[in-house]
């Protein structure tokens, strides 16, 4: 057998060559890693598409019964007419808290006196709906509870307004 001896200058080209081919992959692996990475994050990045925004806003200052404290106060000499009032205001959905006589034993020749401070006035609208003729009493209370002071000329609860979607307590403008 005989073996066939090359020169040096052969055998270094052929490594070199190796070696080229090698770097070129290496190269090739990297850029196309490089690519899938940036795509990865291409694709996951969410897409912002033209989508319609609502232009409806609720109108600040407008509560709903549920969020309205009521404390309802008989101001005149009638028994009982408190307690009955609490249960129909609580029937509307209203939060009832006290029950009882008018702590300013103030006479009310009128059918009602609505009491509030700053904080409770959007609430105070709501229980001047529940009787007609009631008059608006603002005064200096910090929290947002509204007193109904129920007066001489009181016989009942305004009937309820029927809620359709487009009446209902909180409004909305579009």
């Amino acid at each position: 057998m005989s073996y066939i001896v090359e020169s040096g200058a052969s055998t270094s080209r052929r490594a070199r060559r190796r070696r080229t081919l090698v770097t070129l992959a290496v190269v090739t692996l990297m850029l196309f890693f490089a690519f899938w990475y940036a795509y990865s994050y291409y694709r996951d990045a969410p897409v912002r598409r033209a989508t319609p925004t609502a232009t409806c806003s609720t109108r600040p200052g407008v509560a709903r019964p549920s969020g309205v404290t009521v404390n309802v106060y008989n101001a005149t000499d009638r028994s009982g007419l408190a307690a009955k009032t609490a249960a129909e205001v609580r029937k509307r959905g209203f939060k009832v808290s006290t029950v009882a006589n008018d702590p300013l034993q103030k006479t009310v020749t009128g059918t009602a006196e609505v009491r509030y401070g700053k904080s409770g006035a959007a609430g105070s609208r709501l229980v001047l709906r529940l009787v007609k003729g009631a008059k608006a009493v603002r005064d200096s209370r910090t929290d947002s509870s509204v007193d109904l002071v129920l007066g001489n000329r009181f016989t009942a609860l305004a009937r309820p307004a029927k809620t359709t979607p487009a009446s209902s307590p909180t409004t909305t403008t579009c």
